[in-house]
């Protein structure tokens, strides 16, 4: 019997949210935010110099994913301390900007310097994280609330994470502040959803033959008379699609900012989305979900220490 259907992501069940989470972040020299959020435009082509391998001086064409990354803001710092009972990480205290926070609707702020100060010293203090809000009206993509989430920092002690949070904190974040061109990042999104499918789209078992059967679609047996029950390997119907997913080692090819759009907006715009107004990160290969999806960019874990080489960029299809 053939093997159909990988059970890699057993079982396939719905995303929660359509913002993707993120479990780990690697450690790089010096401190450095772990993420950035945003929002897939579409897909396009361009030709650069090959750098690697066999097309080294080469001119090769690349298939690419443009990112827009809209108006985005640290409204806010949390804290972490170890749970003495279960010697798990907790959140501990959240410091927060007053301007910033009363636009994501947290209220009643009061934050002075000298609670980050003593923050510094406190001995409870074992890891910082900023929050983060972006913005997206001012882009193509339509919705009226921002979008919030949590990015943590990686550095070699928590003193230098709260005095680069306290200089974050309040201030405007661009992409060209988290990743360089020619880094290595993974992606992290919700795929497209195709709703309940039956086993033969959602795994790619053959239909039986008509006389076999009162059904064709649908798998010829679902295991053994004894033990009478139903193995968890047997394809069967169920949500398809809308999972999370993540792509490791996409090379970022451009950050752009809203004033170098003209170079990468195609004629009417993306399908589905529309034209690219805001910063924007342009990625190697193709990128999980449907255009206007959520997703979190990341250092990559396999070339978080390596320096990484500019691209050089001579056309993209536009």
């Amino acid at each position: 019997m053939v093997r159909r259907g990988s059970l890699q992501y057993w079982h396939r069940r719905r995303a929660a949210k359509p913002l993707p989470r993120i479990r780990s972040a690697p450690q790089t020299e010096g401190v450095s935010i772990s993420d950035i959020l945003a929002f897939k435009a579409g897909m396009t082509h361009l030709i650069m110099a090959g750098d690697e391998g066999r097309f080294k001086n080469m001119e090769t064409s690349r298939a690419c994913t443009i990112l827009e990354v809209p108006h985005t803001e640290v409204y806010g710092v949390r804290l972490y301390s170890v749970d003495a009972s279960t010697r798990y990480k907790k959140s501990y205290m959240e410091l927060y900007n007053k301007q910033a926070a009363l636009k994501v609707g947290i209220k009643n702020v009061k934050l002075t310097e000298e609670k980050i100060e003593a923050a510094k010293s406190d001995q409870k203090v074992t890891d910082v994280s900023l929050l983060i809000a972006a913005y997206p009206k001012d882009t193509s993509h339509v919705q009226n609330h921002p979008s919030r989430y949590e990015a943590r920092l990686s550095g070699n002690s928590v003193k230098e994470k709260l005095e680069f949070a306290a200089k974050m904190l309040g201030q405007e974040l661009k992409p060209g502040m988290v990743f360089k061109n020619g880094q290595y990042v993974d992606v992290f999104a919700v795929s497209k959803g195709k709703g309940w499918q039956g086993p033969v789209k959602r795994f790619g078992i053959s239909r039986n033959l008509h006389k076999a059967t009162g059904k064709s679609r649908h798998v010829g047996t679902l295991g053994p008379a004894n033990p009478s029950d139903v193995l968890y390997t047997v394809p069967r119907a169920g949500q398809m699609g809308y999972h999370y997913r993540f792509d490791h080692n996409k090379r970022v090819l451009k950050i752009g900012t809203k004033e170098e759009t003209e170079a990468i907006n195609v004629s009417g715009g993306f399908k589905n989305y529309g034209v690219v107004r805001s910063d924007y990160i342009v990625v190697d290969g193709s990128v999980p979900g449907p255009a206007k999806r959520e997703v979190r960019v990341r250092h990559s874990l396999s070339y978080a220490k390596a320096q990484p080489q500019e691209p050089k960029i001579t056309y993209i299809a536009k």
